[in-house]
């Protein structure tokens, strides 16, 4: 497969949500099976588009793609192909570049008004992929949200209904009023998404969840949404509204602990 295909496939993965890493050799010494620029897309599961030479060195290239995709960095290796693990006797050696594509997590901030706004004014300094979703078109432009990856404009349940949301997703529920909350949480709530957040007084999301409860869904689902929204860090401010609601996300997204970093 020529290299131009290996970045054909690669890209088609990467749009697919794939995670991967292409290993391109990019010095060469001596006697090696391949030459400079050749490369190897591999997969999380160790699948390849490409080859980069068979035998050893492949298989320890592979190794140290997967490792590379794990750890969520690129690196330059050095490889005498007689050195351990590759085992190769002719000779040569080879340097490559394994780059890594990690791909970014989304954030669906659904309501576009003064905290969705605040919140995507902080998400927007992290590495996240932000689509907002609103029905009024004032609140929905690209003077207001510049780096916004989506604007989604339209009614909020309807777009969300056919929406693609897996288990790198997390979404933000801050629209107008608690009945279009409610609304697009019930078209959300049992998706994959990794985080689901609802504003709301206490009151209004106990309200909320016992509406939900009585249209189906299961306890398991209702237990894995996060209202009211947030840690209980803020004073009430749309700007430490939206901090607290981004701290909790990067809690849940990086497997943090609630402690003060002097413990």
């Amino acid at each position: 497969m020529g290299d131009f295909l290996v970045m054909k496939k690669a890209l088609e993965e990467i749009d697919n949500g794939k995670e991967l890493a292409i290993a391109t050799i990019i010095k060469s010494e001596g006697s090696t099976p391949r030459g400079l620029g050749t490369m190897m897309a591999v997969l999380e599961d160790g699948s390849i588009y490409g080859t980069i030479g068979g035998g050893a060195l492949e298989k320890y290239i592979i190794e140290l793609c997967i490792g590379a995709i794990k750890e969520g960095e690129s690196k330059t290796i050095d490889l005498p192909l007689d050195a351990e693990g590759v085992d190769m006797v002719c000779g040569g050696k080879v340097e490559v570049f394994i780059d890594v594509y990690k791909i970014k997590p989304k954030l669906l901030i659904i309501g576009g008004g003064h905290v969705g706004y605040a919140i995507y004014n902080i998400a927007s300094l992290l590495n996240f992929n932000i689509s907002i979703f609103e029905d009024r078109e004032e609140f929905l432009t690209k003077e207001r949200f510049p780096l916004a990856k989506e604007l989604i404009l339209g009614s909020i349940d309807e777009r969300l209904r056919n929406y693609k949301i897996d288990n790198n997703t997390y979404i933000v529920i801050v629209s107008r009023g608690h009945k279009s909350d409610e609304r697009a949480l019930l078209e959300v709530i049992n998706s994959n998404a990794k985080y689901i957040g609802v504003m709301g007084s206490k009151g209004k999301v106990m309200t909320m969840m016992d509406k939900i409860r009585n249209s189906g869904i299961t306890e398991e689902n209702i237990n894995k949404i996060y209202a009211p929204i947030g840690l209980k860090i803020s004073s009430g401010s749309p700007e430490e509204i939206a901090m607290s609601i981004m701290a909790e996300i990067l809690l849940i997204k990086n497997n943090g602990t609630l402690k003060h970093m002097k413990q």
